[in-house]
């Protein structure tokens, strides 16, 4: 007795079905707690905040001048753990734009007080 064409595609699809019961894949789900989800976003705002900085035309420039590229800056950045990038953040938001102004203006009283001992201008004169 010859085996029909029906019998041949239930015998295949049953070997096929006994073969790929190894290759069962298992998937696991759980919930997300309130402070995993309040560090992630903490570290989306400072990803972002760093990505705007970094986007800037002068820091950018400043960048290229060290022959750096912004994109290799930014993968780095992604990189870092969760306390490494709020220390970075937190030194990029100490930084400020103009330098310490006292200490501007300290510079500029040095530089005023050596030219009036050398003589070359007079501007502390004694009325």
């Amino acid at each position: 007795m010859k085996p029909s064409i029906f019998q041949h595609i239930v015998a295949r699809l049953m070997a096929i079905a006994i073969i790929s019961m190894g290759f069962v894949q298992v998937s696991a789900a759980g919930v997300i707690g309130t402070q995993q989800m309040v560090n992630s976003e903490a570290r989306q705002d400072q990803l972002a905040h760093i990505e705007t900085l970094l986007a800037r035309q002068d820091v950018a420039s400043q960048l290229a001048l060290y022959g750096v590229a912004p994109e290799m800056v930014m993968e780095r950045v992604q990189n870092l753990t969760n306390a490494e990038l709020a220390a970075l953040e937190g030194k990029m938001d100490q930084q400020v734009a103009g330098g310490d102004i006292l200490a501007l203006i300290g510079a500029v009283f040095v530089v005023l007080l050596i030219l009036e001992l050398t003589g070359v201008i007079d501007i502390f004169k004694a009325k």
